[in-house]
């Protein structure tokens, strides 16, 4: 005789109720399982994803890094490449002063050759928005720097009498103050 097993139907309404409820639970831990793990997926597919967007952020921080030093490195550029006529001009006039034959003729070309670089020291200037510091308004701490005082009759006490050296301002900002005499 062999023993078969097999399963037993339920005989009373209770065991198929229990039955029922044991096969409900079993598939609601089957469908919590299968939620978790994917859920579990979700987790780490998110978690790749923002460590490639951390590698990316470092990569745009640095290469923003990168182009801010070549900025700061680079800035003066068009200002020096401006500058490059001036420096020209000196190198002709000094070619043609070599070249002349009479000293007045020579002091003539010097002169003209500086006033030429003048100017264009003025147009260069002026397009970087770099200009002298006014006098006309008379003197202004921010933007004069008195070295001496001294006696003037022509003068109101306080009132700039003569400019040792010419001031310049970028914009707003002061590049270098004007040194003045200011009278007492």
């Amino acid at each position: 005789m062999s023993k078969k097993k097999h399963k037993e139907q339920p005989t009373n309404e209770n065991e198929v109720q229990e039955e029922q409820t044991e096969q409900a639970e079993n598939e609601a831990c089957e469908s919590e399982e299968s939620r978790i793990e994917e859920l579990e997926e979700k987790i780490s597919q998110l978690e790749e994803q923002r460590l490639r967007d951390l590698a990316e952020f470092e990569n745009i921080k640095k290469r923003m890094e990168k182009e801010k030093q070549q900025a700061i490195a680079y800035a003066h550029e068009q200002f020096a490449r401006d500058l490059l006529a001036v420096i020209d001009s000196l190198d002709n006039a000094m070619i043609s002063v070599d070249e002349s034959t009479s000293s007045d003729e020579a002091l003539e070309q010097i002169k003209e050759g500086i006033n030429l670089t003048l100017e264009q020291f003025k147009k260069v200037f002026a397009k970087h928005g770099i200009e002298l510091v006014d006098m006309e308004n008379g003197f202004d701490p921010h933007f004069h720097e008195a070295v001496m005082r001294v006696d003037s009759e022509e003068h109101e006490p306080g009132e700039i009498v003569q400019v040792l050296q010419k001031g310049y301002k970028i914009k707003d900002r002061v590049l270098r103050p004007a040194m003045v005499s200011i009278s007492n």
